[in-house]
């Protein structure tokens, strides 16, 4: 079993960036592909972007395309979400998962989550 710790969050304006990671341990990272999530008070919780157990192949929901970059060190164990230019609908609990399957899913080990507020 994997067990995932989010950090990075934070406030930051509109038009700033954040750059949000998420440390894993447990059995092997490179057999998972890993995600992030969001969730938005009174919202459901969103998909974000995804990368595959390579770093190769990358999906990102499409209000985030070209704001946002999902990566992975597999050296590290470490998966990172880069959000530029950020905006006030960005805010949200982030959360990253883990998956053995397609980039969409499912996801079956979930991080603690951690906060991004963005003001406008």
């Amino acid at each position: 079993q994997v067990q995932l710790v989010e950090s990075g969050g934070g406030l930051v304006q509109a038009g700033g960036s954040l750059r949000l990671s998420c440390a894993a341990s447990g059995r092997s990272f490179t057999s998972y592909t890993m995600g992030w999530f969001r969730q938005a008070p009174g919202k459901e919780r969103e998909f974000v972007a995804a990368i595959s157990w390579s770093g190769h192949t990358t999906y990102y929901v499409d209000s985030v395309k070209g704001r946002f970059t999902i990566s992975r060190d597999n050296a590290k164990n470490t998966v990172y979400l880069q959000m530029n230019n950020l905006k006030p609908e960005d805010t949200a609990v982030y959360y990253c998962a883990a998956g053995v399957g397609a980039l969409s899913g499912p996801y079956h080990a979930w991080g603690q989550g951690t906060q991004v507020i963005v003001s406008s």
